[in-house]
């Protein structure tokens, strides 16, 4: 099997990864907040919601999306290039890139967070927030690329 044959498929590798990354996003989120809401509560609930490990859970899965979104992006542009010659210069590639250094900058909060340094923490949620909008909009203009791919397909 040559590059050539397989050419075609590769474009729907990084569309199918980024919408289960986006799916993996919104159960960060979920976790996150559930591990404030574990964290700035008191008594018999803190001890009931402490048993959920929300915090662990969340920043595993918030690794897992760091690697996972840095290598979809970097994927998603070679297997532009492979096909095309080229990268099409557009808010696609442009929003893509800037949320690779948005979810980057996010998770470099972490050890701030972890000193109880609420700066760095309201930072983290604002970033995540902004991550999760151009999230929604870049799968709206991928589906219309995908599209675009099927018709000349």
């Amino acid at each position: 099997m040559s590059i050539e044959s397989i050419k075609p498929y590769l474009n729907f590798i990084h569309p199918l990864m980024m919408w289960g990354l986006l799916a993996l996003t919104l159960y960060a989120f979920y976790l996150g907040m559930k591990w404030r809401k574990t964290r700035l509560s008191e008594g018999d609930a803190k001890k009931e919601l402490l048993k959920g490990r929300f915090n662990i859970r969340h920043h595993q899965i918030g690794s897992l999306l760091l690697a996972l979104m840095i290598i979809g992006s970097i994927g998603g542009m070679a297997v532009t290039y492979i096909n095309n010659g080229k990268l099409f210069f557009g808010p696609h590639l442009l929003v893509g890139l800037g949320m690779t250094g948005i979810i980057a900058t996010s998770t470099a909060m972490v050890p701030f967070m972890q000193k109880g340094n609420d700066t760095a923490r309201y930072t983290h949620i604002a970033l995540n927030g902004a991550l999760v909008g151009l999230f929604g909009w870049q799968a709206v203009t991928g589906v219309q690329i995908v599209q675009r791919i099927l018709a000349d397909f």
